[in-house]
């Protein structure tokens, strides 16, 4: 085995032990000294990634990368229904991912806030895209235009996230909570919570 394919494989298989270590733990609580009962010695740990932060970040990133292909290859990207149902499966087929991913939207840790949004962006620009989708395929109400209405998805989505992250609930129920409720929410922001006149 070539050499780059040795580091390659002592990577991979230092990022799947840290994926199940940070899936099922989180941040604050995932610890380097559990990832290396796995097997895998220390020193081969620190020699690939600088610190615990850097690790955390490489798993975050492969997870982000793991949904955005999901939801690219779905086509999804432009249907709302579909896209929650593709959400659903990937918490199912992928829990550690989902748990990694999720903490950082819901809870991120304030010194890697920076790294984090930039890690997201990829997984924002695909719900950026879904809102937009959304909103042009209704009929907006006069004065509303098509801006004011992707200003305010985006502050819902935020003050949504926000109500979530600050419950003190563990998190398994929160994540569950918050993907069982967002379609309810966007249906509500959609059309409202009055009965037309008409109906």
């Amino acid at each position: 085995m070539k050499k780059s394919e040795k580091t390659e494989s002592t990577i991979a298989k230092i990022i799947k032990a840290a994926m199940n270590e940070f899936g099922a733990n989180g941040y604050v609580c995932g610890k380097v000294n559990n990832i290396c009962k796995s097997g895998i010695n220390k020193g081969l740990i620190y020699h690939n990634f600088k610190d615990k932060d850097e690790l955390y970040l490489k798993c975050l990133e492969k997870s982000c990368e793991t949904l955005v292909k999901i939801i690219t290859e779905s086509g999804s990207s432009s249907d709302l229904l579909r896209y929650m149902s593709v959400r659903i499966s990937y918490f199912k087929e992928y829990p550690n991912e989902a748990h990694i991913l999720f903490e950082a939207i819901l809870q991120p840790q304030e010194h890697l806030r920076n790294e984090i949004q930039k890690i997201l962006q990829p997984f924002e620009d695909v719900n950026e895209k879904i809102r937009r989708s959304v909103v042009s395929s209704v009929k907006l109400r006069d004065g509303i235009t098509e801006e004011d209405a992707m200003e305010y998805f985006r502050q819902m989505q935020h003050m949504f996230n926000g109500y979530f992250a600050a419950r003190n609930i563990p998190f398994d129920e929160m994540l569950n909570k918050h993907e069982a409720y967002l379609p309810k929410l966007l249906n509500i922001m959609l059309y409202g919570i009055a009965k037309g006149g008409n109906e």
